[in-house]
């Protein structure tokens, strides 16, 4: 059986991760090969986008050739693909003329995606979320990121950023996060937050101080257990998903971390049976992103 090739990339603040993926025309994608190489943010957008451009022009070579190539990403850009907000990533990122970049040095056409919104493709297609009609996903580590797909295909809405879960308000008056907003479900939740809650230096330090019975580190995951479900909860109530994948490195722990989330939600939903709020973790581990990006690239070339 023929299948078309796409490489996959999820730009990440420390490491890149790289996935092929073999998409047949008839059944499922499957990945053939997953790698990584470090993403020396520190050195600045320049030095980033020259590296990454050689390294993926090098991968065609080698491992391809590919019908195109697919890059997660750490933000937000517009519809020519100018970054207008790159979280957690070191350097001047806005206003950097990103899919352009890549149109000028790559030897295979590129696709952008949100890489939030690439674990929910990659996810939703291939992972926990696969068979359900509307699927909620949130990931949760850095920073928090989400996505909503119906019937197989992202929402996004009218203005492209539809499904940015975690910059709905759940805190009034709550700290600032990093889009501007105050108490967004991010602000609130994300790794370093949950670690400041509990005064400790990692969340690893909190899910090991919760198993402990460490009583600060409880009450910071309840905290942050409240907040996302009741920013999933909203989800709930707007949308009907039949399921809700969470992923992300904070979900390593488990039900330590899910267990708060879903009661939450039970909390905060009174319109929708609880034996009706499937919340689920998510099944591709750390290359969901990079799978997701592969599939994004695909659909692109399918539509071109």
């Amino acid at each position: 059986m023929t299948a078309d090739r796409y490489l996959g990339v999820d730009l990440g603040a420390t490491n890149t991760k790289m996935v092929v993926l073999a998409v047949p025309e008839d059944g499922d994608p499957t990945v053939e090969w997953t790698g990584s190489i470090p993403t020396g943010g520190e050195q600045g957008h320049v030095a980033v986008l020259d590296r990454m451009i050689e390294a993926f022009n090098e991968m065609n070579r080698s491992r391809g050739p590919f019908r195109g190539l697919g890059m997660g990403t750490p933000g937000l850009f517009d519809e020519e693909g100018v970054v207008e907000i790159f979280t957690n990533l070191p350097g001047q990122w806005r206003g950097v003329r990103l899919q352009e970049a890549l149109d000028r040095g790559l030897t295979m056409p590129a696709t952008l995606i949100n890489d939030a919104r690439a674990f929910t493709l990659a996810e939703g297609r291939m992972g926990a979320g696969k068979g359900a009609d509307i699927v909620v996903c949130m990931t949760l580590g850095t920073g928090v990121g989400g996505g909503i797909m119906i019937d197989g295909r992202l929402f996004t809405g009218a203005t492209g950023i539809a499904g940015e879960i975690a910059h709905q308000t759940v805190l009034p008056d709550g700290p600032v996060c990093g889009c501007g907003n105050y108490g967004c479900a991010e602000g609130v939740a994300r790794s370093d937050r949950l670690a400041s809650m509990a005064g400790r230096q990692s969340v690893e330090e909190v899910f090991a101080g919760l198993a402990a019975g460490d009583e600060r580190c409880a009450k910071a995951v309840a905290t942050a257990g409240k907040y996302l479900g009741i920013a999933i909860a909203n989800v709930v109530t707007f949308f009907g998903p039949d399921r809700i994948v969470i992923g992300g490195g904070i979900v390593g722990a488990g039900d330590a971390i899910l267990d708060p989330i879903r009661a939450s939600v039970r909390d905060h939903v009174t319109l929708v049976s609880h034996d009706r709020i499937d919340i689920v973790a998510a099944a591709l581990g750390a290359e969901a992103g990079a799978i997701g990006a592969s599939l994004a690239a695909s659909d692109a070339a399918a539509t071109s």
